[in-house]
């Protein structure tokens, strides 16, 4: 139980010290959640009240079947945005429409969750390198950023995914900029970076919010054509059961199983960050696939889109000292108090403060450092991590991250088909081996021997570079050459195809009355050298443990002991 129940295992251990920070946790979370949660619902296109339903369900669901303690869910600017981008790319018509497809989005994304997680299939996000989750993150970062202009502005820009259309669109109607809308965002803008930076406790969103409220209401900026929210539904959500199709689904399944991995990948990072902050470790991959899936899932039954953990408040929970998910469920208690008693009060909150309070928390998931590092130590990921930034910004966000993905995958690829590949020698005065253009003098070279290291296993990718690089130092020796010895140390597996290459590369060693001997292989390799049929053309007694056995070998065959007692040897000295 304790497994698919993870608070079973710390709640009957909880006192009144745990609640009393969690108290204050939650409540400050909930504070933050409630313009924040409108904020990013007009990011997915949504209306702001849609934010605050994806702040209940979710959150308490997550609450209950959670592995991380510090941890906030609920809506995130990133999700938003691929909500935004998805579903924009669908022939939808009307607003009702649209909302009961990102409802049902939402739980096409829980059931993809759900299904890794049952599955155990966490690993597949280790397939989403850094330089693709930097570059996208920066790329989407600056798209939420410039989506917000039609608010900042208080201009009827049209919406897009795509960078440079959101700057032409902006251009275009740069003329209509409301004044007083303007003013508003700026000074939102100013006053949440001031207080980020030099009083960072303070809750300067909640102070936006309020002063923007209070000046649009006492000075009646409405009639100046100040866009507000306007009238926020009152009451909890209903329970709505959502209407199936193929169609829908095989419209859906693409942006669902992106946001699936970009929602798990999310939450993953946050929560391992604050892990490693406290020491402590609770965090179950799969189990929270669980979670995520059913907190997605549940909640798209009450009216919330797809949700996952977000950064600024996941620091701003850890910071207040939370302990475990209670706080979580304390956020869930204020904006339901919210919902069913304060909802009148948003009604004069200007659009203009929201789009300040989205650009603010975004401009932080733009990394600089990270792209200048990678130039100094790896140029081709960081042409990896440039190309993903560009074609999110000018094709599209999905088209981005699924690229990115590929040519993460395609530069592993490339890496592995031309592995390092070294000639060793033996250090004077040891039984060492070292690659001899490291060490150029203290490396001893014989004539009459090749020895060389592979470094990557040996498949069907790298197998026709590992042979010629092999037969090109193999000509330079010339008729000197009496014997070559791989050391296989590095070689963690030969798939078939590799197999067939080496049994190859051995019959035409021994054609030219070369002896071909294999040192340092694991058990699983002997295995492999076994099964595969390796051993008939290279022989037992030219398996070795050490490269110096096989050299003792080449030099005296007679007083070498036989391959099963070097390996017992070994075991024994081990």
């Amino acid at each position: 139980m304790r497994r698919f129940l993870p608070f079973l295992d710390w709640l009957p251990r909880y006192n009144k010290t745990l609640f009393g920070k969690d108290l204050v946790a939650g409540i400050t979370v909930g504070i933050i959640l409630i313009p924040q949660g409108m904020a990013y619902a007009m990011i997915a296109g949504l209306p702001p009240v849609y934010g605050l339903y994806a702040s209940l369900f979710p959150i308490l669901t997550y609450a209950f079947l959670g592995t991380s303690r510090q941890i906030a869910v609920g809506p995130v600017a990133m999700d938003s945005l691929l909500v935004a981008a998805g579903l924009g790319t669908l022939a939808i018509s009307g607003v009702q429409n649209y909302i009961l497809m990102a409802l049902f989005l939402s739980f096409m994304v829980g059931a993809f969750q759900l299904i890794f997680g049952f599955l155990r299939m966490g690993f597949l996000v280790n397939f989403m390198s850094r330089p693709v989750i930097s570059g996208f993150t920066s790329a989407a970062a600056v798209i939420i950023i410039f989506s917000q202009l039609k608010h900042l502005l208080g201009a009827d820009i049209i919406n897009s995914n795509k960078f440079h259309e959101l700057v032409i669109n902006a251009f275009r109607h740069l003329s209509e900029t409301n004044i007083y809308d303007f003013s508003i965002g700026i000074i939102g803008i100013l006053i949440i970076a001031s207080f980020k930076k030099w009083f960072d406790r303070f809750p300067a969103i909640l102070l936006v919010v309020v002063l923007s409220t209070l000046v649009v209401y006492f000075f009646n900026l409405e009639a100046f054509d100040v866009q507000v929210v306007g009238e926020v539904p009152a009451g909890l959500p209903s329970f709505n059961v959502h209407s199936f199709s193929m169609e829908k689904v095989r419209d859906i399944w693409p942006i669902a199983l992106t946001l699936a991995f970009v929602g798990y990948l999310e939450a993953i990072s946050i929560g391992r960050a604050f892990e490693e902050k406290d020491n402590i470790e609770t965090i179950d991959p799969n189990q929270e696939l669980i979670a995520l899936g059913a907190s997605n899932m549940v909640g798209s039954f009450f009216q919330s889109y797809s949700v996952t953990a977000s950064f600024s408040r996941s620091a701003i929970n850890y910071e207040s000292g939370a302990k475990s998910t209670v706080a979580s469920v304390i956020s869930v208690v204020v904006v339901a108090l919210t919902l069913l008693f304060l909802t009148p009060l948003f009604y004069n909150l200007p659009k203009a403060a929201l789009a300040s309070i989205i650009m603010v928390s975004v401009f932080g998931l733009i990394d600089i450092s990270y792209p200048k590092k990678l130039w100094y130590q790896s140029r081709d990921e960081f042409m990896v991590l440039l190309l993903t930034f560009l074609i999110t910004l000018g094709v599209g966000i999905v088209e981005g991250i699924l690229i990115g993905v590929l040519l993460s995958l395609l530069l592993m690829v490339y890496r592995t088909s031309k592995p390092h590949f070294a000639v060793l020698g033996s250090i004077k005065g040891s039984d060492y081996y070292k690659n001899i253009s490291r060490f150029g003098d203290e490396a001893e070279v014989r004539p009459d021997l090749l020895i060389v290291r592979f470094d990557s296993q040996l498949y069907f990718g790298n197998s026709g570079y590992f042979k010629s690089e092999l037969f090109k130092f193999i000509n330079v020796k010339g008729r000197s050459l009496k014997a070559v010895i791989l050391n296989a140390e590095a070689i963690n597996y030969i798939d078939a195809s590799a197999s067939a290459v080496l049994i190859n590369v051995i019959e035409e060693i021994h054609n030219r009355n070369i002896e071909f001997y294999i040192a340092g292989a694991t058990g699983p390799i002997r295995d492999i050298i076994f099964k595969s049929g390796i051993i008939n053309s290279l022989h037992k007694e030219y398996l070795f443990v050490k490269i110096k056995e096989a050299v003792a070998y080449h030099d005296d065959p007679n007083n070498i002991p036989s391959l099963r007692e070097r390996v017992a040897h070994q075991n024994q000295s081990n």
